[in-house]
């Protein structure tokens, strides 16, 4: 199986490659990033780049030549590339709707050139919004209310209309909100970790109330694998949520860190809320265990656990990324948050 995965150097593509390239050496695996602040070829170890079946590509998915390129030798897409930050959404709006649509309508235009064995798009729960009833299943209405989520809700939508009107081999799969190892440190949990291990304050928006279904990668990992290799007659033209089946607030997140690094809860501040804040996010499981046999196994205090401890152990990785661990949004009244 030949492997394309876009934004393959980011968070969860660079884990989804080394936990392929660790299960599946035989797979050929080309990885295309733009190699943008959340983008690293440091999330590939020396032994993967030397890797004679790796392959990485730098360029933009909105490159339609380049991508059509890459396409035609390839077997299997698996589509990551996008902006995934919500607060930096709403300031720059206009490159979350180039790359995450329009890149996106470049990637599975070249499918249908070149057409592959199936395509595997990364949406997110965040398209779903708040949830006006949970577990959420994949029928719950799409009301997202961040730019970031209206982008990836619309390129959801857009992969859907290619498999209703060209009958590609599509599946869609909406990870929640995901943790670990090598996770940029402008998102809450990494924020957390390293604002403890410093003995900085935990700065949580709102009274913390809010709750995610939290998902460690590696449970997320296996999540894709199963997409990649379940008969495709069972899933083509299908959503799928990846969860867990439990939310944790986002208080009791920055508490059990606290916890589990030994810091005292003395180090949380609360500030204003965010905008288009989601209130709560929890997955229905049942169709990702009957169609793909999966089924999330990692506890939470478990996964933070391991969380914790890679960043313990790789000062050096996050201390590069500090500057990126908050954005600072002036409204039209001149007014700033920093999130």
């Amino acid at each position: 199986m030949r492997l394309l995965i876009t934004g393959g150097a980011g968070f969860i593509g660079s884990a989804v490659v080394r936990y392929l390239v660790e299960r599946y050496p035989h797979y050929p695996i080309t990885v295309l990033d733009a190699l943008t602040y959340a983008g690293s070829l440091d999330n590939f170890p020396e032994g993967l780049r030397n890797n004679p079946n790796f392959r990485f590509c730098h360029g933009n998915v909105r490159n339609t030549n380049l991508v059509e390129d890459l396409v035609a030798d390839t077997d299997v897409v698996v589509h990551f590339a996008a902006e995934t930050h919500v607060p930096r959404s709403l300031h720059d709006t206009l490159s979350f709707f180039e790359t995450d649509v329009m890149g996106t309508q470049s990637v599975v235009s070249a499918v249908l050139k070149h057409p592959v064995e199936r395509f595997i798009h990364i949406s997110s729960s965040e398209s779903y919004g708040t949830a006006t009833f949970a577990p959420m299943t994949e029928e719950h209405l799409l009301n997202p209310t961040t730019p970031y989520a209206s982008a990836k809700a619309a390129a959801d939508r857009l992969v859907y209309s290619y498999w209703v009107t060209y009958a590609l081999p599509c599946v869609i799969l909406r990870p929640f909100n995901t943790y670990g190892p090598h996770q940029h440190l402008e998102k809450v949990i990494p924020r957390f970790i390293t604002s403890a291990l410093m003995d900085e304050p935990l700065v949580i928006h709102g009274d913390g109330r809010h709750s995610r279904d939290w998902v460690y990668v590696e449970d997320l990992c296996e999540g894709i694998d199963r997409a990649l290799h379940t008969d495709l007659a069972l899933l083509r033209g299908e959503a799928i949520n990846l969860g867990t089946g439990a939310n944790t607030s986002i208080l009791a997140i920055a508490e059990l860190i606290l916890d589990l690094v030994g810091k005292p809860r003395s180090l949380l501040r609360f500030s204003t809320d965010r905008p288009g804040q989601v209130l709560c996010h929890l997955a229905s499981t049942e169709k990702a265990f009957r169609l793909l046999d999966w089924k999330a196994s990692t506890k939470i205090d478990r996964g933070m656990a391991h969380t914790i401890q890679w960043y313990v152990d790789h000062p050096e990785w996050w201390q590069r990324r500090l500057w990126m661990r908050s954005v600072t949004i002036t409204d039209a009244k001149g007014r700033s948050s920093t999130y």
